[in-house]
């Protein structure tokens, strides 16, 4: 007989946020610690939501004609040092390779903090004419960043996966438009899969991307009332194409260096994701990214159990082709046991059958973000289940944005903005000089930073907040990861 305890959640997300967030990340098989310090193993349950992702946005990338590559995850040191900037930006974070066994190697070799270096020495061979543009090339990968000693999942971890974008164009307005379809793809795919929220806004100078123009960047708010960035979109003007020297003749024979922008999307989302939805009995995972979907639980005793096993291996084969399903039929667990660990999972749909749904030609339906339960006609589940998901991921989107709204304080003044970041957290909104100086004040003193200054404008004082000086427009301070 198998030991019927299931490892449950014993923090409160409410009283104990970050061991809690931790505690359903391990406790549920989502991820597990690695031997290695700051990176994860990404379990089937994180791995197959991660491809699930990957499609959507890969779907969309294709249909905008960006194409997939994959570069090398080494990188020689003389091509980091062509782009002083980019490279002052990272140096912190790149580990290095030095020795190939006993022998040290002549020039040192970064593991990828990321790719523009490594590409746009590619980039400056293959372009030579504006026939040869745009080129947009897209990778999934993972990247090494060791900057940090206290690591958390998702959050914080020295190696994450996530796409990067690299476009180059003929003209600046061509790499400024392209933000906005960029930017649409992923607002998409967080509301549509990962039931996520977020606050477009422009990256300050200190803040934005090392090596780009400007940054814009999708925030997100915790549960425990911090922010965390989510993807961005970098415009590099010709910063990158100067210094790798990435040059095409124009349509009049004129050499002229290329335009650049670069964008990316990490598993960072699914730190959002786990923290925004979750409860206090495990994960909760948005019906279409869920790697398991739907689970099947027979009820039986030893007398009916090879009738009750037919009939729900029969509902499992009906649906099996058109949901991602698992059927439970492990002996010596009991229903209590199952229901539990699936729950723990995340699993966004538990199917129930016993003899008396049997008689009465059904199932029993148990959401597992509300627990609502439903009882379906066996004729009708394929149908029930889609609605469901529906409804699902609507409710789940519901809920987070409007913890997102009511987390967005506007203030005029320095009193309110102490007030509320001492009584609430959260995002808030600020006049702002535009003057590095009394962001980096800001940050010293009250421990928060410019976020990014939000494309949808409140209304707001004409002076900063904290010299006085003429502010024209408002920026989102908040506590970040």
């Amino acid at each position: 007989m198998a030991e019927d305890k299931v490892l449950s959640i014993d923090a409160k997300k409410a009283e104990n946020f970050s061991e809690w967030y931790i505690q359903v990340l391990i406790r549920s098989g989502f991820v597990d610690y690695s031997e290695v310090s700051g990176c994860i193993v990404y379990k089937p349950l994180a791995y197959g939501a991660w491809q699930q992702v990957v499609e959507a946005i890969d779907k969309e990338f294709k249909s905008d004609g960006i194409e997939d590559s994959c570069f090398p995850m080494l990188i020689p040191e003389k091509l980091l040092k062509k782009e002083q900037t980019h490279l002052k930006g990272f140096t912190p974070e790149v580990a290095w390779v030095t020795h190939t066994g006993d022998t040290e190697l002549e020039e040192r070799l970064a593991v990828r903090p990321t790719s523009e270096t490594i590409m746009y020495a590619s980039y400056s061979k293959w372009i030579r004419s504006w026939r040869d543009l745009p080129l947009r090339y897209n990778q999934w990968n993972s990247v090494l960043r060791w900057e940090f000693k206290h690591s958390t999942p998702f959050l914080r971890s020295r190696e994450f996966l996530w796409n990067e974008g690299h476009s180059v164009f003929a003209t600046s307005e061509e790499a400024l438009k392209e933000r906005e379809r960029i930017i649409s793809i992923y607002m998409k795919v967080l509301k549509e899969y990962l039931a996520l929220p977020g606050i477009l806004g422009k990256k300050t100078e200190y803040e934005k991307f090392a090596g780009a123009v400007e940054t814009y960047s999708i925030e997100h708010i915790m549960p425990d009332g911090w922010s965390l960035q989510g993807p961005d979109h970098h415009y590099d003007g010709q910063n990158f194409s100067k210094a790798f020297d990435i040059k095409f003749l124009d349509k009049e024979g004129k050499q002229e260096y290329a335009f650049q922008t670069t964008y990316a999307l990490s598993t960072r989302e699914f730190g959002v994701m786990v923290a925004t939805h979750s409860d206090d009995k495990g994960l909760v995972i948005p019906p279409k990214i869920a790697y398991i979907q739907v689970v099947i639980v027979p009820i039986y005793k030893k007398d009916n159990q090879e009738a009750v096993n037919a009939h729900a291996v029969k509902i499992y084969e009906s649906i099996k082709g058109k949901f991602r399903v698992r059927f439970d039929d492990r002996e010596g667990y009991s229903p209590g046991f199952k229901f539990n660990e699936w729950e723990l999972k995340g699993v966004p749909l538990r199917i129930e059958i016993g003899e008396k749904d049997i008689a009465n030609d059904s199932v029993m339906f148990t959401r597992r973000d509300t627990g609502e339960k439903q009882a379906v006609k066996i004729s009708e589940i394929d149908g029930s289940i889609s609605k469901i998901f529906e409804m699902m991921q609507e409710d789940l989107y519901r809920k987070a944005d409007e913890f997102l709204r009511s987390h967005i304080h506007v203030v005029n003044t320095l009193d309110e903005f102490k007030s509320i970041l001492k009584e609430k957290g959260g995002i808030i909104s600020a006049p702002w000089c535009g003057n590095t100086e009394c962001e980096l004040k800001m940050k010293e003193e009250y421990g928060t930073k410019i976020i990014n200054i939000p494309v949808e404008q409140p209304k707001h004082a004409d002076k900063c907040i904290y010299c006085g000086k003429k502010a024209e427009i408002a920026a989102n301070f908040a506590k970040s990861y």
